[in-house]
């Protein structure tokens, strides 16, 4: 039996989900659930939210775009995991893809580039609240699982790596691909990148190099290997927990991790390329780590070169920066960081460029303007890192981690 629910008493139940964006809601509950769905339209659901017991678990839901972000649908996240963290009626959160095919491969950048055209307030906004959703997927208090079974890109990276289980599986593909559309490594890259091993994040942001599988988990960028068939009983196992701790849930995913580990001995596909990746994307500038590629013996450094030959001199430039001032920065700054840099993107001419080539036109042949390391100089990379004043960032708390 499904009962529909009293405006005031939804109201009084999740009060933080109900703002300008988040009106149109509609909740049931049987005896085992409570469904909420965000409406984008009479016709589609984007994201998907259900109380069972004490887990909350979230899908997300435009399978046709491989569930990339969108304005409404961080604006129905973030409230949501707010709400749910304070309430203590959830215990246990799960974050999913829906579709089969992807987690989330990233953020409607189109409808940013677009709206930076127009000179539209959502190339503000939309940064404030992505940023912000991010830091709070850091910040919760309860068990937060992100269930990685397909592609995770960009924003998807966002709204998973900074909790403390990220799951990924066979179906796992991960990349930060921001150089070559002419962005840069956000959604907290410049917080976890630069504390991946070595210089495999720095590696990873300028090229875009994706890592499938258990790859994903040898990075470190994910915490545990379930197959993709096994992940319906592994949510039933988390389900069936009588206690929710970030103990008792990290000893059911353990289980079903080395369960599938065992059936298989692979490592790390690049690992005899870290001595290479260490050497030459530990440089102190970008015209230093392009010389040392370029001139490298080994043929695999000197195919990183050309890739980067591709990508846009000045996103590399700034991420080159973002990073190494990321590794020393908090949680909560780096964000604010980031924040700055995204106007400065806005404010300049290769992110428009590289989603026309990429995305819009499609003939993947950008005309980055500076076209060279060398033209883009310090003194126009400081501009991507100066304070928007009033109009910064500003966020608060702790970062909850294993």
């Amino acid at each position: 039996m499904r009962i529909v629910m009293p405006i005031s008493t939804l109201l009084r139940q999740v009060p933080l989900l109900f703002h300008s964006t988040a009106r149109r809601f509609f909740i049931g509950c049987s005896q085992k659930a409570v469904v909420y769905r965000g409406m984008a339209s009479q016709q589609s659901d984007l994201v998907m939210f259900e109380k069972q017991g004490k887990v909350g678990t979230i899908c997300l839901n435009k399978p046709k775009s491989l569930n990339a972000l969108n304005m409404e649908m961080i604006q129905l996240l973030c409230p949501t995991l707010k709400s749910w963290d304070d309430s203590g009626d959830v215990q246990l959160i799960i974050i999913k893809g829906g579709g089969g095919k992807a987690f989330c491969a990233g953020g409607d950048i189109r409808a940013i580039t677009e709206a930076g055209k127009a000179g539209d307030p959502l190339t503000v906004n939309f940064f404030k609240e992505e940023y912000t959703l991010n830091y709070t997927t850091g910040t919760l208090r309860t068990p937060y699982v992100a269930l990685l079974d397909g592609i995770t890109m960009g924003g998807g990276v966002g709204i998973s790596v900074h909790g403390p289980f990220r799951v990924t599986t066979e179906k796992t593909l991960f990349a930060m691909p921001e150089t070559a559309i002419g962005f840069f490594a956000d959604v907290g890259g410049s917080y976890f990148l630069p504390r991946l091993s070595g210089s495999l994040g720095m590696f990873l942001a300028l090229t875009g190099c994706r890592l499938k599988g258990r790859d994903v988990c040898h990075a470190g960028i994910g915490t545990h290997f379930v197959s993709s068939d096994k992940i319906p009983q592994l949510t039933e196992s988390l389900h069936s927990l009588s206690t929710y701790s970030i103990d008792t849930v990290k000893d059911v995913i353990d289980k079903y991790h080395r369960e599938c580990e065992g059936s298989s001995s692979a490592g790390f596909t690049i690992e005899d390329r870290m001595p290479i990746i260490n050497e030459c994307f530990s440089k102190n500038t970008m015209e230093e780590i392009m010389q040392s590629l370029e001139t490298h013996s080994s043929e695999w450094a000197r195919e990183q070169a050309k890739i980067l030959a591709k990508m846009s001199p000045t996103s590399m430039k700034v991420i080159h920066r973002e990073l190494l001032e990321g590794a020393r920065l908090s949680f909560a700054d780096c964000f604010q960081m980031e924040y700055r840099i995204s106007q400065g993107f806005i404010a300049g001419k290769d992110f428009y460029e590289g989603v026309r080539a990429v995305l819009v036109d499609r003939d993947n042949n950008p005309k980055w303007d500076p076209p060279t390391l060398p033209q883009v100089t310090d003194e126009e990379v400081d501009k991507y890192f100066v304070s928007q004043g009033d109009n910064d960032l500003k966020l608060s708390g702790l970062l909850y981690k294993l």
